[in-house]
């Protein structure tokens, strides 16, 4: 247990030490750069396009479903006055 701690202590106070030294001034932005965000971008609004229409079609099928659960509790309902 002893040994554990000491370690986590030890890790925690390295990464402090590196977070806390800043590194000087931003790397300027190049051109593969931009193209590999633009990139990701990409894949992630193509991803969104399919998600939507899933969704949509699920939500229409909920909604069918449950008017055509209501018509037939409506039509049954119906038959049994008759």
């Amino acid at each position: 247990m002893r040994v554990l701690i000491s370690t986590i202590v030890s890790l925690l106070v390295t990464v402090s030490q590196v977070l806390a030294s800043g590194g000087g001034g931003g790397e300027p932005v190049s051109i593969l750069m931009i193209l590999f965000f633009g990139f990701g971008a990409l894949i992630l609004v193509f991803q969104l396009f399919p998600a939507v229409v899933l969704f949509i079609g699920m939500v229409k099928g909920l909604i069918s479903s449950a008017k055509k659960t209501t018509n037939e509790a409506e039509a049954g309902s119906s038959d049994n006055k008759s």
